[in-house]
């Protein structure tokens, strides 16, 4: 990551950031004895890719109730130990296809405290509300999961703690670890990672802004009774003399919850450009943790592909004056099509000191990863006193320095928008969807991945849809 100037967009207004999904990283597992007496679950695996080397690694799972009561998948992790292939070598997670559904599990990536020498990571799974519940003696069913070099070189598993190159049927596999509500109750962790788990509990107190998105329409009076604006005024980023539609932010029922769903729409003229936007109406957040789950799309609704889209989540306050030093901004930005010079998908993050929008000139520092996002993927940004940390899906993306911390509150935003038209020059309508599961933001608490997730869980066991106890500046 550098410090660079990018092909930008006017900030007229707010800007851009994207990215959903699913956390935990930096924790250590807990090794007990397979199949203890007290586990009311038990894994089975089986692999796809047998050799030695391979393009991805395909632990597929089951997991089994064997207790005497019904077990919530949510309260249920199951851990994969394996070797990572160097240091700085990144990974990631897919599910080709799950009994449960794909968009109901969750893989994130997680460090050993104590290497050994057949692990030093983890390939954390877990499973959201809408995966439900396994009664007695039931199982998930398959799970196809994989995960890959997120340089797609080959990665060798040979070495790997959890790989069972002989396993080509499914069977109850000890080299896995389980646990319910916390508590390890299945498998043996890699030899010195124990004997309890670090807790993912996150910490108690703080004041908390949470939105689960439960309105009905953008003009549901709760909206600005919560402290969001749906925005209607003219103005960038984005292609000029677009509009911001309102009517085009929707809500609908998925998997259990309700998503904010973003529509931006076009037929190839500005006239017919349509752009959506939802923003936080008070800028009173700055250190701490921000979080939501989004969903990237990386092909149009309906309509011709190609435009120069951006898919965004981000916090932002305004620029006082060009190359004011207290302005602050951070990123996730998703290019399907690319744009700013970039040639097919992106996904920035990027982190703002200044700028100046004529002549343009930018002071930020950046991290990028040219590879499709389309999905739903976890989006966590912590800020503290030391630096700026992106996380997509439990994974380290970024860290960006001390001196582009903010000096001043932001507020917290959602948008989808086109950079030009030059992306796609039909004249036939087309539209695109970017979905929000939930945003959440803790004041002055850095949190993990995990913590994040495990405090997501919270709010929903408890049946609370929205809390905002973040003081006003």
């Amino acid at each position: 990551m550098t410090s660079r100037t990018r092909p930008g967009r006017p900030r007229a207004s707010v800007a851009a950031a994207v990215a959903v999904v699913l956390g935990a990283a930096g924790l250590a597992a807990l090794p007990v004895t397979a199949g203890a007496a007290a586990a009311d679950v038990a894994v089975q695996y089986r692999t796809s890719a047998s050799g030695a080397t391979a393009d991805q690694s395909e632990p597929w799972l089951k997991v089994r109730n064997t207790g005497d009561g019904a077990v919530q998948l949510s309260t249920v992790k199951v851990r994969y130990y394996f070797k990572a292939d160097g240091a700085g070598t990144a990974y990631r997670f897919a599910c080709s296809w799950a009994v449960k559904g794909c968009g109901n599990i969750t893989g994130t990536f997680g460090t050993l405290a104590n290497p050994t020498a057949t692990a030093d990571r983890y390939l954390e799974i877990g499973f959201t509300p809408g995966a439900g519940s396994l009664a007695p003696g039931a199982d998930t069913g398959d799970m196809q999961l994989r995960f890959h070099r997120a340089d797609w070189q080959v990665l060798r598993q040979s070495d790997d703690y959890s790989f069972g190159p002989a396993q080509t049927t499914y069977a109850d596999w000890s080299k896995v670890t389980a646990q319910l509500s916390g508590s390890t109750v299945w498998g043996t962790a890699p030899e010195g990672n124990g004997p309890t788990d670090p807790p993912t509990d996150p910490p108690t107190g703080g004041q908390s802004l949470f939105d689960d998105f439960t309105y009905t329409t953008s003009s549901d009076p709760r909206i600005a009774a919560h402290g969001w604006s749906v925005r209607a005024n003219a103005g960038g980023p984005g292609v000029p003399g677009a509009t911001w539609a309102p009517e085009n932010v929707t809500f609908a029922a998925s998997a259990g919850n309700t998503v904010m769903n973003l529509r931006t729409s076009t037929a190839g003229t500005a006239a017919s450009t349509k752009h959506t936007e939802v923003l936080t109406q008070a800028t009173k957040f700055k250190n701490g943790t921000y979080a939501a789950r989004v969903k990237f799309s990386d092909a149009p609704v309906s309509g011709p592909d190609g435009d120069h889209l951006v898919q965004t989540f981000f916090t932002i306050n305004d620029l006082k004056a060009p190359m004011a030093d207290d302005y602050a901004e951070y990123d996730f930005e998703y290019l399907p099509n690319g744009g700013w010079g970039e040639p097919s998908n992106i996904l920035y993050t990027t982190s703002w000191e200044t700028y100046n929008p004529d002549p343009w000139q930018a002071v930020n520092q950046h991290t990028e990863s040219r590879q499709s996002y389309t999905g739903w993927h976890d989006l966590v940004l912590t800020i503290d006193n030391s630096a700026i940390t992106y996380y997509v899906d439990g994974q380290l993306f970024g860290t960006h320095d001390a001196a582009y911390l903010p000096e001043r509150p932001m507020s917290i935003n959602f948008n989808q928008w086109l950079i030009d038209l030059a992306g796609q020059t039909s004249t036939t309508p087309r539209s695109y969807d970017q979905q929000v599961d939930y945003v959440l933001h803790v004041k002055d608490q850095v949190l993990t991945p995990a913590q994040v997730t495990a405090k997501i869980n919270a709010y929903r066991a408890a049946g609370t849809a929205f809390e905002d106890t973040v003081p006003a500046n």
